[in-house]
């Protein structure tokens, strides 16, 4: 980590957001200890939203106290956003998460439409390889956005720090904590990123591929891994402690 960043270590440590596609890896995931359980579609792109019927159906599985989430994905006309954010909204989960590329973030009246389909309710994705996600969050602020998340477009193997320097994400992080976001940090995150982005202080890291089986974010999730990822987690805030 370069020296030139200053990290505030009287933070909370980041919580552990684990995507699931199904009812069986939600159930698995929140037993393990993940705090967010995050309904994705891993076989449809870093976004894949999974039918509105599974998500419900994810749920309704968990307990009512439990954090959940739900990707809308990446509509391919942004004016369709605000649709696909209320139908997913309507499934009961607590969060809605979209991807957002450079474009749409410059339409503000279709941004502050899509925040209004959910309100304070939905999260943007911006992908690292963009490079401009520090400076997209006064404008998600503004719209009415209630979060702001860093993630890869790419899955080739690349992870987020191979696309974003330290003072970058320390930079999206401040951000996020001046315009009152919760922030996340992913990207084809491993454990061993735990420790190195915590401080960083994120709400919340992200995972998919990582706490899979075969480390591949097509396969099924590895509850022994997600409970690594637990204590790596908590590890970190004895260290803290101390």
């Amino acid at each position: 980590m370069s020296e030139s960043v200053r990290i505030p270590s009287a933070l909370p440590l980041p919580r552990l957001l684990v995507s699931v596609r199904d009812v069986a890896e939600a159930r698995a995931a929140h037993a393990a200890g993940a705090d967010l359980i995050d309904a994705k579609d891993p076989e449809a792109g870093a976004l894949g939203a999974l039918p509105q019927s599974t998500v419900r159906a994810i749920r309704e599985a968990l307990s009512p106290r439990a954090v959940t989430s739900a990707v809308a994905g990446e509509p391919e006309v942004s004016s369709r956003l605000p649709e696909a954010v209320a139908a997913m909204a309507a499934t009961g989960v607590g969060f809605v998460k979209v991807g957002l590329r450079p474009a749409p973030v410059s339409d503000r009246a279709m941004l502050a439409a899509a925040a209004g389909a959910a309100p304070g309710r939905l999260i943007a994705v911006l992908f690292a390889e963009d490079g401009f996600a520090a400076d997209a969050v006064p404008v998600l602020a503004e719209a009415g956005f209630c979060g702001a998340m860093v993630d890869t477009m790419g899955k080739d193997g690349r992870r987020l720090g191979d696309w974003i320097d330290p003072a970058g994400l320390s930079a999206f992080t401040a951000a996020c904590r001046t315009h009152g976001l919760l922030c996340g940090l992913a990207g084809s995150l491993r454990i061993a990123d735990i420790g190195p982005l915590s401080a960083h202080r994120p709400d919340y890291l992200g995972f998919r591929g990582g706490l899979c089986h075969g480390l591949d974010r097509r396969h099924a999730l590895d509850p022994a891994r997600v409970t690594e990822a637990v204590r790596a987690l908590s590890r970190l805030g004895c260290r803290d402690a101390a």
